[in-house]
């Protein structure tokens, strides 16, 4: 089984590129390696390697900057995967892309299922619903997982700048009416090598989109409660403690990109198919946590 990964250099994509080859013969595609801007480069990779699956970890995900930055987002997220869906589909391959809880307008009052109306209040998620919709016109064998507030050992993300501000600063303002759940990048690569498997066994998931987050349900101040109080647990010396974070509202926080106040996703669809059962938010994000920390300390 032959897997093009791309955008092996981002968080997502580090954490693939670890499991992948357990699973098949993988080529591990960079930022510099497949011009995702360059429809030749990305023609040229695929025609060299003769994938039996492109995983596209690549995206634009600088969420506020796609405000200003409206055509590249929409040239990666959606040029670039419609090229994509439109080889896999020429080629019988199939594709397995990763797509966002921003989709949604956030104004649900329960877990968000697959088949619920889409409404993205951002250019962020208006780019990758538009990705979604070129991989479905392709008709190609396709696996399209919303995931959410993704947070791993690789790259910067939430955790490690609130472990930053906690080492500055004696207290911290945490925004605490987005609900949703934090998703690591080993728990998407567990599941991304499990649905492989299905593939290569004659056992494909049918086509479609599916929500792939931990269960549970936290806010990114109970994010940061979690975080701080692993932390307190080690030898880090932090001038904030779990117990000093403020909750603010989103209103007191105001971003250039709209977020949505509801990103949980339902994974009954899921839970259908995948091999194992999915773990509780904490019991994924612990781990994260505690090697994030890890790495703090030994800097």
């Amino acid at each position: 089984m032959k897997l093009l990964l791309l955008g092996a250099n981002g968080q997502l994509g580090q954490e693939l590129g670890r499991t992948l080859p357990e699973v098949g013969e993988v080529c591990a595609c960079t930022r510099s390696e497949v011009d995702l801007t360059d429809t030749q480069s990305i023609l040229d990779t695929i025609e060299a390697f003769k994938p039996d699956i492109i995983v596209n970890a690549a995206a634009y995900t600088a969420v506020d900057k796609a405000e200003s930055e409206r055509e590249l987002a929409f040239c990666i997220n959606v040029d670039a995967v419609s090229i994509l869906a439109n080889e896999a589909a020429k080629r019988d391959i199939w594709l397995i892309h990763y797509s966002t809880d921003y989709v949604f307008d956030g104004k649900k009052d329960t877990a968000y299922t697959e088949t619920d109306a889409t409404n993205p209040i951002n250019a962020y998620g208006s780019s990758k619903l538009a990705g979604e919709q070129a991989i479905t016109a392709s008709g190609c064998k396709h696996l399209i997982f919303r995931i959410s507030w993704v947070i791993g050992k690789d790259g910067n993300n939430f955790a490690k700048t609130i472990l930053r501000l906690a080492s500055e600063r004696e207290n911290l303002r945490v925004i605490v009416d987005q609900f949703g759940v934090p998703t690591s990048p080993t728990l998407i690569s567990e599941v991304t090598a499990d649905v492989i498997n299905a593939i290569n066994n004659d056992k494909a998931w049918p086509s479609g989109s599916y929500h792939l987050v931990p269960k549970g349900e936290t806010t990114w101040f109970g994010v940061a409660q979690a975080l701080l109080r692993y932390a307190s647990n080690s030898d880090i010396v932090l001038s904030t403690n779990a117990s000093q974070l403020k909750a603010i509202s989103t209103s007191e926080y105001p971003t250039v990109a709209k977020r949505p106040l509801n990103s949980r996703l339902n994974t009954d669809k899921l839970a259908q198919y995948l091999s194992f059962a999915l773990p509780d938010w904490e019991e994924d994000f612990s781990v994260t946590a505690k090697s994030i920390i890890k790495e703090v300390k030994a800097a």
